[in-house]
C-alpha cells in the first residue's frame, strides 16, 4: 500500500521568488555574482539598538512568552498605533511570528475547506500557499500594468463573489506592484464587505514606504469595525525580516481570541525578538522612517529610469513600497529568468528577477511580467537593469533565430 501526501500539501505552491534559488546557487559556485532584484529583503543595517537589545537579554533562562506575545512588546505595538492614529486596545492585537503567520490565522479563523477570497492580482505570492494550507480558494480580480495595478470598478470584483466567499484581501502598499489604494479605493472595499457579509485582510507591511499620496488603513475604514483586519510585521520597515515579529489587529475581539487559540499551539512567538523590536520601538525616531523614505524613494526612481531604458517596457511609477511590476518584450518570463542564471552574464555578473505568473492566480496571465525589488544600492541597481537589459535584447536575438 503506498503512503499518500496530502491535496493539501501537493496544492500548496513553490515561492517563485525562491525556486529559482538552487540555480543561482549553481551561478554563484561558477563565480558569477547574481544581483538580486527577485526578493524583498532590505540591505539598509538592522538599527544598532536591536543588536544591544539581543546581546543584554537580562534573564539568564530563555523562557516560553504569553500566546499572544509578550505584555510589554504589546504595550509599544499599543504606542506605535497610537502614533499613526490608530487606537488599539489590548484584546485587540496579538503579535504573530511575521506578517505570515498573522496572514495564516487570519485565513484559518475567517473561512471553512471549500470557501473562498477575493484578492486584487498581482498579489504577494504566497497567499497561494497560505490558502492552499487552509483548503481555501483564492478568487483573483486583474489590475494591468497598462494602468498602474489599480483596482477595477465594484461591479467587476462584485461578480467575483458567490455564496462561498467569505473575504477579501488588500495589499496596500502592494506587493508586487508598489501601487497604494486611494482612500476611495478602500472605501469602495469597505462597502463591497459590508453589503456582502465580508471580511476584510488588509496587508499593510509597507506602510511606512509611502512616496506619494496617503495611506488608508482598514482600521480607518467606518461600518467595518467588525470584519477589519489589520495584517503588520516590522520586518522591513527595521530590515529585521529574519527576526519573524509580526501581529495582527482586529477589533472583533471574538476573532483575536480565535486567533490566540491558534496561537496557543505553537506556543509563542520569538521571545529574544520581541525583546529587542521593543528596543526599536523605544528608540526610532520620525527622522529614521524620513530617511529611510528618501533612501527607497532614490532607488525607485533610478530603477524607473533604467527599466524606461529598456525598448518595449511597461511600468508605471508606484507610490509605495519597494517593488516595481513591469511588464517587458518577453513572452517567457519563467524560461528568460532561468536563462539569465544558467546562460547569461556580462563581467562575470548576471541578474535574478521574480517571474511574474507566481503572482497571479489567473492561469496564462504573468508570461512577461516580472517583480524587480529595488533593495541595491545605487551603483549595483543601476548595474543589475542595465544586465538584464543586455539579457533581453541577446535572448531574443537568440530566440528569432
Amino acid at each position: 500500500m503506498n503512503l499518500n501526501i496530502s491535496n493539501r500539501a501537493l496544492n500548496t505552491p513553490a515561492s517563485p521568488i525562491r525556486k529559482l534559488v538552487p540555480l543561482s546557487m549553481e551561478t554563484k559556485k561558477r563565480g558569477i555574482q547574481v544581483f538580486h532584484l527577485n526578493i524583498g529583503q532590505p540591505d539598509i543595517d538592522t538599527p544598532v539598538p536591536f543588536w544591544n537589545a539581543v546581546h543584554s537579554y537580562p534573564h539568564p533562562v530563555l523562557k516560553y512568552g504569553n500566546s499572544e506575545g509578550m505584555p510589554e512588546f504589546i504595550d509599544w505595538l499599543i504606542k506605535y498605533y497610537e502614533s499613526i492614529n490608530i487606537k488599539v486596545a489590548r484584546d485587540e492585537l496579538m503579535v504573530t511570528m511575521g506578517g505570515s503567520e498573522a496572514v495564516i490565522f487570519a485565513v484559518l479563523a475567517t473561512s471553512n475547506p471549500g470557501e473562498n477570497y477575493i484578492a486584487f492580482e498581482p498579489y504577494y505570492t504566497n497567499y497561494n500557499g497560505y490558502s492552499a494550507m487552509g483548503s481555501v480558494e483564492i478568487r483573483p480580480v486583474t489590475m494591468y500594468p497598462e494602468d498602474g495595478y489599480r483596482p477595477p470598478s465594484k461591479e467587476e470584483i462584485v461578480k467575483k463573489i458567490d455564496d462561498k466567499t467569505t473575504g477579501i484581501i488588500v495589499i496596500s502598499p502592494n506587493n508586487p506592484t508598489g501601487t497604494v489604494f486611494t482612500r476611495e479605493e478602500m472605501e469602495m472595499i469597505g462597502e463591497i464587505a459590508r453589503e456582502h457579509n465580508l471580511f476584510i485582510i488588509s496587508d499593510e507591511v509597507y506602510r511606512e514606504f509611502l512616496y506619494e499620496g496617503e495611506h488608508t488603513s482598514v482600521l480607518d475604514l467606518k461600518g467595518v469595525e467588525d470584519r477589519a483586519i489589520l495584517i503588520d510585521s516590522m520586518s522591513k520597515r527595521f530590515s529585521i525580516c529574519g527576526a519573524r515579529i509580526g501581529c495582527m489587529v482586529c477589533r472583533n475581539k471574538e476573532l483575536i481570541k480565535a486567533c490566540i487559540r491558534f496561537g496557543q499551539a505553537r506556543l509563542c512567538a520569538p521571545t529574544i525578538e520581541q525583546y529587542a523590536t521593543k528596543a526599536l520601538l523605544e528608540w526610532v525616531e520620525p527622522s529614521y522612517y524620513e530617511e529611510m523614505r528618501a533612501e527607497y524613494k532614490k532607488r525607485r526612481d533610478i530603477a524607473i529610469e533604467e527599466l524606461l531604458k529598456i525598448q518595449g517596457v511597461t511600468c508605471k511609477t508606484p507610490s509605495g513600497a519597494f517593488y516595481i511590476m513591469a511588464k517587458f518584450p518577453i513572452n517567457d518570463i519563467e524560461d528568460f529568468a532561468q536563462w539569465m542564471l544558467t546562460d547569461f552574464a556580462v563581467d562575470n555578473q548576471t541578474t535574478m528577477i521574480a517571474p511574474g505568473p507566481g503572482f497571479y492566480g489567473t492561469k496564462g496571465l504573468g508570461n512577461s511580467e516580472a517583480r524587480i525589488a529595488y533593495v541595491l544600492k545605487e551603483e549595483n541597481l543601476r548595474k543589475a537593469i542595465k544586465i538584464l537589459a543586455q539579457g533581453i535584447e541577446t535572448y531574443n536575438r537568440l530566440k528569432t533565430k
